[in-house]
């Protein structure tokens, strides 16, 4: 997977060519007729990142889910000069997409850690999760104990589903 913010097809053709990712993750402002574009100017699957903080972010979610193979819903960045577009490390009110079914899989991302991504995956029953910064032990450097305790808290909530 190749992870872009507002590509352009130039960047896109460098990093297909030099990576062959199996999917390209679309997070930044790309509209749906842009991700449309990317899935068929480089026949790949594409998942595209939405960022939600309140319900009103949802509204678009079904346009995006007509042109692209997977959603991912991402805390909204804040409105601030240093924020990135997604990996800030907030949550947002998972309520918003409890349940959320737009006919593609879609990831929950956001906030989440080993402590909290088990109540995540309880109450939205989404596909999956994204996780980054919530298993770091310094900014960029991954713990492999707290991955362990992420994928453990993960699935063991996942496990509780199948067995409703």
């Amino acid at each position: 997977m190749a992870l872009t913010v507002d590509a352009t097809d130039e960047d896109l053709e460098t990093i297909v060519a030099g990576l062959s990712p199996d999917l390209l993750q679309l997070h930044g402002e790309e509209t749906p007729a842009r991700v449309a574009a990317v899935r068929a100017a480089f026949s790949l699957p594409v998942m595209k990142a939405v960022g939600v903080a309140d319900a009103d972010d949802l509204e678009g979610l079904d346009a995006y889910a007509a042109v692209s193979d997977m959603l991912l819903v991402d805390a909204k960045p804040p409105k601030t000069a240093d924020a990135l577009p997604g990996g800030n490390g907030l949550t947002f009110d998972w309520r918003l997409v409890a349940g959320l079914d737009p006919g593609r899989p879609v990831m929950l991302s956001g906030g989440l850690h080993p402590g909290n991504v088990a109540e995540a995956v309880r109450l939205t029953r989404l596909s999956g999760v994204d996780v980054s910064s919530g298993v770091e032990s310094a900014p960029g450097r991954k713990d492999p104990d707290r991955i362990r305790a992420f994928v453990a808290a993960a699935r063991s909530a996942q496990g509780e589903g199948e067995r409703e």
